[in-house]
């Protein structure tokens, strides 16, 4: 494989991307060993007897952080805020998203309503907003 911006360089396998469902990985024959590791770390972090079964040092290392990080309520809970904050900011952004669409879809209707001979039963479709949205456009003028 060769890189794209720079053709004269070759990509080896050293770096590669395993894209596994976890639901499904368990069943999956004929896996890396690191890999299955991996996989395993993913989908049973929190069974100790499988994870004793882990030899591969860099998931190891990884598991090991992993239990001491979440046994430190500090750290825990830094994390429970974050995530909450992730959660609140794409609920925000999607609110946006939707109140600039029905902004954009009211302007549109009301040009139609003024420039076109569209009843309110095809602006509404058009636009997807509802035919009383539509009709009080209409009173509006």
């Amino acid at each position: 494989m060769r890189d794209a911006d720079t053709p004269s360089v070759r990509l080896g396998e050293e770096l590669q991307l395993n894209l596994v469902e976890l639901r499904k990985a368990d069943r999956l024959p004929n896996l890396p060993p690191a890999l299955r590791a991996w996989i395993t770390l993913f989908a049973h972090w929190q069974e100790d007897e499988r994870m004793s079964q882990i030899t591969d040092e860099p998931v190891r290392r990884a598991y090991e952080k992993l239990k001491t990080l979440s046994q430190d309520q500090e750290a825990r809970r830094l994390a429970f805020v974050r995530e909450r904050a992730l959660h609140d900011e794409a609920t925000l952004l999607l609110e946006a998203r939707e109140d600039g669409h029905d902004a954009a879809m009211r302007t549109a209707a009301a040009n139609m309503i003024q420039r076109t001979e569209l009843d309110d039963a095809a602006i509404a479709a058009i636009t997807g907003l509802d035919a009383a949205v539509i009709a009080e456009l209409r009173k509006r003028g």
